[in-house]
């Protein structure tokens, strides 16, 4: 049974007002919450239970999403506390929840056609990470994909993470180690981005990806999110 774990903790602040009564990941595109389209799709590739990490108006996903059964998933909910622990932390508080096998992870306020059924179920690193090209306000990417699969922090040409991978646990075991004394890391729990551990595990080959070239969007302003919606209406 696959697990999954969806980023919906951050406090959507490029997408005020939008965001001052609603959670970003509850915001409509197509007629449904961009957190729904995820919860479908997990569903269709096998997954049956997701937790879903909170903190802005967390009260409203489980009034929104419930129990997970509707789209045959058990939802459980890890909340973060009123300021968000980053992508790092929020992965770090949820793992008790996730259990030992590699699970996938993705950020609540994407939209996309990649396949989740075809992630890799044990990836063969600490994570596997799906690239895209870069967007316009994003030119000038995030890793570089090399010919045998695997990630680099440096180098060009330049993918963008498109907020969609597979990781193991023990990618934070030395997270601390990596992570030093940056503001957040000594507090309880832990507030920390993951990109610094995907850089020092790539450093070693142990970040794997693939590029998908279908469509993709972040929805970072509410203009993307209206070009979505008359996207996904017509």
């Amino acid at each position: 049974m696959r697990h999954a774990l969806i980023f919906a903790a951050g406090l959507g602040e490029r997408m005020r007002p939008l965001t001052d009564h609603t959670p970003k990941p509850l915001l409509e595109a197509g007629g449904k919450p961009l957190i729904a389209w995820h919860l479908e799709k997990l569903a269709a590739a096998g997954v049956h239970y997701v937790v879903i990490n909170t903190s802005h108006l967390a009260g409203q996903f489980p009034e929104s999403l419930g129990d997970g059964s509707r789209w045959g998933l058990r939802i459980r909910y890890a909340y973060e506390g009123p300021t968000p622990l980053e992508t790092g932390g929020g992965m770090l508080n949820a793992l008790s929840l996730l259990g030992e096998a590699p699970f996938i992870a993705v950020n609540g306020d994407i939209h996309s056609d990649i396949d989740y059924a075809a992630l890799p179920a044990e990836p063969g690193a600490l994570a596997h990470l799906v690239l895209v090209d870069n967007p316009a306000h994003h030119p000038e990417g995030d890793f570089l994909l090399d010919a045998q699969g695997r990630l680099h922090a440096e180098g060009t040409p330049r993918l963008t993470f498109s907020g969609v991978g597979v990781y193991r646990g023990e990618l934070l075991r030395d997270w601390r180690q990596v992570i030093g004394d940056t503001p957040g890391a000594g507090e309880r729990p832990p507030r920390f981005k993951l990109a610094p551990l995907l850089r020092a595990a790539m450093a070693g080959s142990q970040v794997h990806g693939t590029h998908h070239h279908g469509a993709w969007t972040d929805v970072g302003t509410p203009a993307r999110l209206a070009e979505l919606d008359r996207r996904l209406r017509h």
